[in-house]
């Protein structure tokens, strides 16, 4: 067993070749490893709620050509790996946009788009879910359909996602090993290169990122059944 190849790499598997220089008092290097991927994963979800938002609100509009438009996107991207996304970003950007894009900013976009989907089915299901009398009463109260949806229903319906979202930001991080595919310096391709340096460790150095991804994910996890929990407490209190 050759743990001592995980142990001298360690750091570089938790943040790349980031260093912080004490005379210059500055960081020097790139940020990579474990760090990289859930700064990936948190923007990529950032991203994807917003845009999730526009397009669960888009399905659920009256409007034909609103809805479809949304509908199309949403089953277009949940029916596409998320590989070939991120392929497509990555070799169809400097053709469509004349330069290159950057691994990380394609990979970005890819988790932006493709998460953004499913977070607009979360977003569609979170209001649908909701008493029709919620909006009858606060359409009751003379406020427009926006009004109402913004101030009255949305509120109510996003405490709800609070759990899906957390979900989908664990899912998310362990999507982002798929960025090494295109050189993505995340905690994957840190692994890979070490092995492919020493050549003497694949089960440790493999082993490691796992429990890595593992920690990740089970911290999400944790704060997620928190939530529900505390959901939970607040509408029985609200009853």
């Amino acid at each position: 067993m050759r743990w001592d190849v995980v142990w001298s790499n360690f750091d570089y598997f938790l943040w790349g070749s980031l260093t912080f220089n004490t005379q210059t008092m500055s960081f020097e290097g790139q940020l990579g490893g474990l760090a990289l991927a859930v700064v990936l994963a948190a923007l990529g979800i950032l991203g994807a709620f917003w845009l999730g938002l526009a397009a669960g609100l888009m399905r659920l509009s009256r409007r034909f050509w609103v809805k479809s438009i949304a509908v199309l996107y949403i089953e277009i991207v949940r029916g596409t790996p998320l590989l070939m996304l991120i392929f497509w970003f990555y070799f169809l950007a400097p053709i469509l946009l004349g330069t290159a894009v950057p691994e990380f900013q394609s990979t970005l976009i890819a988790f932006i788009v493709f998460t953004g989907a499913y977070v607009g089915e979360i977003v569609r299901a979170g209001v649908t879910a909701l008493p029709k009398g919620q909006m009858e009463a606060a359409r009751g109260t003379g406020l427009s359909h926006f009004q109402a949806m913004r101030l009255v229903i949305l509120p109510q319906a996003l405490r709800n996602m609070i759990p899906s979202f957390v979900n989908q930001f664990v899912s998310l991080t362990k999507d982002t090993s798929l960025a090494s595919i295109i050189g993505v310096n995340e905690l994957t391709n840190t692994a890979t290169q070490v092995n492919n340096r020493t050549m003497n460790a694949p089960f440790e150095i493999f082993i490691t990122i796992a429990v890595l991804y593992f920690l990740v994910c089970w911290v999400l996890t944790a704060i997620s059944r928190r939530l529900e929990k505390q959901l939970a407490r607040y509408q029985a209190r609200g009853r």
